[in-house]
């Protein structure tokens, strides 16, 4: 027993050294990506699963356990496969030209994205959708930032919330296939089915009945 515990302990000394070497950074941090993306994509997505499928789908309780499962494994291998080709490609790049330029960053999650998140898919839909709205708000922040549009005198907020409740509103009652499956789901219970009653139990209690009065 006791050198089974010298073992252990040497083979953790050795790896602990191992990672201490700079010549094998690259290489480890590539690894750990891929270990920082699998964590955080299945942090991220299995409340998320577990909330929308309890709230909005149907079906017994083991295939809904089972598509929880199913969407978390999705969205952390997708990420976790995804740092680690970014993070692969920026050491390639940064090893061939002997330093990183601002272009290996775009390049890099170029390829990343077209070959994990290309498959158009309920997660990757949502992720892709997620970065959109991030993009266009840091886009305009930068472009007054270099000065390429002028700072706005007032907060521009209210009106980008009205356009886009505007927009949003318009779509779900007149064009609601364009919308993504998961917001629909989420209009529909906020603005049909609050429509829809026949007594105290689903106006108040349940958003549905369920017998067959």
């Amino acid at each position: 027993m006791a050198a089974r515990g010298a073992s252990l302990r040497a083979l953790l000394r050795a790896a602990n050294a191992l990672l201490q070497q700079r010549r094998f950074h690259a290489a480890l941090a590539v690894l750990k990506g891929f270990r920082n993306g699998a964590v955080y994509g299945a942090k991220i997505r299995a409340p998320h699963a577990l909330v929308m499928t309890f709230l909005f789908k149907t079906g017994s309780l083991r295939e809904k356990l089972k598509s929880i499962a199913q969407a978390t494994y999705t969205h952390s291998r997708n990420l976790a496969c995804f740092v680690f080709t970014y993070k692969g490609l920026m050491a390639l790049q940064a090893w061939l030209q002997g330093k990183k330029i601002p272009f290996h960053s775009f390049f890099a999650a170029c390829i990343g994205g077209w070959l994990v998140f290309g498959e158009n898919n309920p997660i990757n839909s949502q992720i892709i959708m997620y970065l959109l709205s991030r993009i266009l708000f840091a886009l305009s922040r930068l472009a007054v930032e270099k000065g390429y549009i002028p700072q706005p005198k007032q907060d521009p907020f209210p009106l980008v919330a009205a356009l886009i409740w505007g927009t949003v509103l318009w779509l779900f009652e007149y064009h609601q296939e364009t919308l993504q499956p998961s917001l629909q789901s989420s209009m529909t219970y906020l603005y049909n089915d609050s429509e829809v009653w026949h007594d105290v139990s689903d106006f108040l209690i349940y958003n549905k009945r369920t017998d067959s009065k």
